[in-house]
């Protein structure tokens, strides 16, 4: 079964967005991701920043890239939506710990980031809700 079979046959809500343009959307995303990220891993490389900010980056990453895995491959809405939680949870943490920082000249990092924010926000009350209706 493809990826978009499985989708496709999930119990969804009405608002939830066709299969094909979650590509799109993710496209960019992990364009703006790219940038944003790499400045952070570099100046914490560099000593710019301190290394401790990098965690939630890090995290951040490794839930992002596990969710499609756990959704698609293995099929568990639970798991999925736990992962989706923690992907919400440690990009406001990666923001936040940016922010905290003031004056060293990476603040846009945080700023560049709200499109991936709301996608993310978005994409957790869908994955829960999808998690409520394949139960």
């Amino acid at each position: 079964m493809t990826t978009y079979t499985y989708y496709e046959e999930l119990k969804k809500p009405r608002w939830s967005p066709p299969a094909r343009v979650f590509g799109p959307v993710w496209s960019v995303l992990y364009i703006l991701i790219a940038i944003s990220f790499g400045k952070v891993f570099l100046s914490a490389w560099s000593g710019a920043v301190p290394a401790f900010v990098v965690l939630p980056f890090v995290l951040n990453l490794i839930f992002n890239f596990a969710y499609t895995t756990i959704q698609f491959k293995l099929k568990n809405n639970l798991l999925a939506s736990l992962d989706i939680l923690l992907v919400l949870g440690t990009l406001i943490w990666a923001m936040l710990a940016i922010l905290s920082l003031g004056g060293v000249g990476i603040t846009w990092v945080a700023y560049i980031n709200i499109p991936y924010l709301l996608w993310v926000a978005f994409a957790t009350v869908l994955q829960l809700t999808i998690t409520y209706l394949n139960k």
